[in-house]
């Protein structure tokens, strides 16, 4: 992010401070760098101290400002300067430093409304307390002068703290009144006000009755039912953002006189480009110079590396692995692959967001039914006693007894008992109308690599190589980065196999490793570099001197509770289909394997997503489990979805819900408890309504004081919690 510095004048004719006048002129307009850095390690004034002095004193830097309880320090810097510029800097003073990026930072005002939505929760529930100690005085009998003064000191307590804790309510209430229309808290905020004006105006002529402790009671149980929704909500970010946040914010443009670093946003169509080792792609555009090899997993999911030589067409955000290239931008900024992807996402998760909650549905045609009823008393009482006195009292019993507390808590509840069954079975709910989408599933979508499969190869034939064979294969290995290489060392490590004594030993981007033994020249890479044949499996080739290569073949073997999972799911009645970015025959024999009769291979991002919404449009329920950010589009597209914690964060982010351990046994279960948790939504809404049923009609018939509609609601939300609760009980 970057701001501009506007120019100021003195304030002061006989201004003496010229330099510092000139330094600011100099800077005015310029644009900043605005850094921020993780500081875990500081823990006092001196840290603080120590650390800004330090970044001040780096060139480039206009000002550092630490933020002790949050941990982090914001910068403002000359352009040039990176967050890899000042990182060493604060590490030299003694202190460790990372960057933070703009979803950690969003994060934090995610953060900062539910401190103050628990703050305010807190504030009414000690309130409350103390209000009810003094109502229990009241009630026990207590008479004139000692009850108008127990009434006065309520009120002192209840003024101040529902003008405090009741404010998101007011707000919302305000806010849908000037858009025209009505929400659930316009009658919230309509009981909580009539009945702290009844209670005032009660006390003001020693009146027997006053409600503050039924105006602080709505307040409590509203804003728990609120807070208990917001933790539903608080971990969802948008994945679209995520995928934005992979741009790669600079790169090496090679011009006729070198290199130089730009920002991403100065590449043009027809720049040459450098990535190196370890890089990942900032454009679309064509190989120029060199051979690497490419992780096309954000386009494929496939984790297999690619080759990459030059007339090779290269995307975004792909992972250049081995060695260094150059590359011919054929696409920057908006147009780039990455951003097209970006914008399927955004463009799935506006149509997610249209599902309605059954908690909206009901609130549609409950806010305005309680402002009927209460007018209607009002109105009806006035006429029949004309004491306007009475009048209000009754209106205010409505309008308090019908107040959603035990609707507004009916979703919460049931949402955070499931959520807490579910967490203790690996599964993370990070939206709170998950458990209701779930529950409608009757097709599941799955990807292959890294879904159904471990993501990683594991070697399938150590038996078939000599332990000799073995030790120089190790060591070729061990000086080697590419994922087969690993497989391979992990695999010999793991049998004891020591490296044999291999020299010079190097790596050939895009081709393998090679080395000296005994006077013969050994190699372990590509078939076509070691003289291998073909191989229906993923293979690397060792060839040691002049004999025949040798094959070493790698299968991606299955996530545990895989075959678990798809057998329930069928056993379930459910739909199991198979979409996987791999080849035909990879994907073939792992739907034969799992018992998929429906499966489809080399579905790129968008395809995808374009099956994901076919299905939607057929009538179909869909939950899609996918790990990879080629499954994004797809995940915010499905009816819900599901990734592994091992997903990318674009992925993990524009799911519903996080697998948290390795096994895939639980999602079946989880479809069961999405079930459960409706039938206990709905039982939810039977109990509001049979108690509005029940309870309004004595209200209205003068039967129930705004005191006995305020116990009489206290008693429905906490009905509404225990049913909730059974569902966390049960098993």
């Amino acid at each position: 992010m970057t701001a501009a510095l506007r120019p100021q004048a003195s304030a002061c004719p006989a201004c003496v401070a010229a330099p510092a006048a000139e330094a600011l002129a100099e800077r005015a307009g310029a644009t900043e760098a605005k850094l921020a850095l993780s500081l875990p390690t500081i823990h006092c004034a001196a840290c603080m101290t120590a650390v800004e002095s330090a970044l001040e004193a780096a060139p480039g830097v206009h000002s550092a400002r630490v933020n002790l309880s949050q941990k982090r320090v914001r910068i403002e810097a000359a352009p040039e300067i990176t967050a890899a510029d000042l990182i060493p800097v604060v590490e030299a003073a003694g202190y460790e430093a990372h960057e933070l990026d703009a979803g950690t930072l969003a994060a934090t005002a995610t953060d900062k409304a539910g401190r103050d939505l628990l703050m305010r929760l807190a504030v009414a529930g000690f309130a409350a307390m103390n209000v009810m100690l003094l109502s229990i005085a009241v009630w026990s009998g207590a008479e004139g002068p000692t009850r108008d003064l127990f009434h006065w000191v309520s009120a002192a307590i209840v003024l101040p703290t529902i003008a405090f804790s009741a404010q998101p309510f007011f707000r919302n209430a305000w806010t849908a009144l000037r858009a025209g229309h009505l929400n659930m808290d316009v009658p919230i905020s309509l009981a909580i006000l009539l009945a702290i004006a009844t209670s005032l105006w009660e006390t003001m002529l020693s009146g027997e009755h006053a409600y503050f402790d039924a105006a602080i009671a709505l307040t409590f149980f509203l804003l728990t039912g609120r807070y208990l929704d917001h933790r539903t909500r608080a971990i969802a970010r948008s994945a679209a953002e995520e995928l934005s946040a992979l741009e790669v914010p600079r790169a090496w443009r090679v011009t006729e006189t070198g290199e130089d670093q730009v920002a991403a946003s100065e590449l043009r169509v027809g720049d040459l480009i450098r990535v190196r080792p370890g890089g990942r792609m900032p454009v679309d555009g064509e190989i120029t110079e060199g051979t690497s090899e490419l992780d096309r997993a954000l386009l494929t999911g496939e984790t297999r590396p690619v080759y990459a030589e030059p007339g090779r067409q290269v995307s975004a955000g792909e992972i250049n692995l081995t060695g260094p290239l150059v590359i011919r931008a054929s696409a920057v900024g908006r147009d780039t692959s990455l951003h097209r992807m970006a914008d399927l996402v955004a463009v799935a998760e506006s149509g997610r967001e249209n599902y309605t909650p059954l908690a909206d549905k009901a609130a549609k045609l409950y806010a305005p039914g309680v402002h009927i009823l209460s007018a209607l008393a009002f109105l009806g009482w006035l006429a029949w006693s004309g004491d306007l006195r009475v009048a209000l009292n009754i209106a205010a019993a409505v309008l308090i007894i019908t107040c959603p507390c035990a609707l507004g808590l009916a979703v919460p509840a049931v949402t955070t008992a499931a959520s807490g069954r579910l967490f203790k079975r690996g599964l993370l709910i990070k939206d709170s109308t998950a458990l209701e989408r779930l529950a409608d599933v009757d097709t599941v979508v799955f990807d292959k690599t890294g879904t159904l499969t471990s993501g990683t190869p594991t070697l399938t034939n150590l038996d078939a190589f000599t332990r000799h064979d073995l030790s120089l294969a190790l060591a070729l290995a061990e000086g080697s980065n590419h994922p087969l290489s690993a497989a391979l060392t992990h695999a010999l490590r793991a049998a004891g196999i020591p490296a044999a004594e291999v020299t010079g030993i190097t790596e050939v981007p895009g081709y393998g490793t090679q080395g000296m033994w005994q006077g013969r020249e050994i190699r372990l890479g590509r078939a076509a570099w070691t003289g291998g044949g073909q191989s229906a499996m993923t293979a690397s080739w060792l060839r040691v001197g002049d004999a025949p290569a040798q094959a070493f073949t790698f299968e991606d073997s299955l996530r545990a509770g895989a075959e678990e999972a798809v057998h329930t799911l069928k056993e379930a009645g459910k739909e199991v289909i198979l979409i996987s970015g791999d080849g035909t025959a990879a994907v073939e024999a792992l739907a034969r394997r799992l018992g998929i009769p429906q499966w489809v291979a080399e579905a790129l991002p968008q395809d995808k997503a374009a099956r994901i919404k076919a299905l939607s449009e057929q009538g179909a329920h869909v939950l899609m489990v996918g790990d990879g950010l080629n499954d994004t589009a797809a995940l915010a597209g499905a009816h819900v979805s599901i990734s592994p914690a091992s997903a990318l964060d674009a992925a993990r982010v524009a799911s519903d819900i996080v697998l948290l351990g390795a096994s895939l046994a639980p999602i079946p279960g989880a479809l069961e408890v999405a079930g459960k948790a409706t039938r206990r939504i709905r039982q939810n809404f039977a109990i509001a309504t049979w108690y509005n049923v029940i309870a309004v009609p004595l209200a209205i018939a003068g039967l129930c004081s705004p005191l006995i509609a305020a116990l009489a609601m206290s008693a429905s939300s906490i009905t509404v919690s225990l049913n909730a609760l059974r569902l966390k009980a049960s098993r």
